[in-house]
């Protein structure tokens, strides 16, 4: 997806059919985007709930979230919508797709790192 910023950026430099293409790469992903229906909400804690009330951090528990910057997927539901209501200034909500939605195991899997090395040269076979 285009951003804004990268858009106002080539807007001073770039040619006008340039500019038509970035805005029509972003309309296009905008529609694909729109072709499959946000049926959860991705609710990522930004701020700690240190000496917050135990209803706070009770409605924290109950959505699954445990530390800063944890992100869970719920299915779009008035309970779990009245549970982020409820704690609206410390996490950040995103509608998504079904299929943006990952597993515990599969955002893991995301953040680690490539296992192993890759040999880029040799010295011992390097040809003079």
């Amino acid at each position: 997806m285009i951003s804004l910023a990268s858009f106002r950026s080539c807007a001073s430099s770039c040619t006008r059919p340039q500019l038509r293409q970035l805005a029509t790469a972003a309309s296009s992903s905008a529609s694909a985007a729109e072709s499959e229906p946000l049926t959860h909400y991705r609710i990522t804690l930004r701020r700690s709930a240190i000496s917050l009330p135990k209803n706070i951090k009770g409605t924290l528990e109950a959505l699954g979230i445990h530390r800063r910057l944890q992100t869970v997927y719920h299915r779009h539901s008035p309970d779990i919508a009245g549970k982020i209501l409820t704690v609206k200034e410390l996490v950040a909500v995103e509608n998504v797709p079904a299929s943006a939605v990952r597993t515990k195991l599969e955002q893991r899997l995301e953040r680690k790192a490539p296992r192993g090395y890759v040999v880029t040269g040799s010295k011992l076979h390097a040809e003079p």
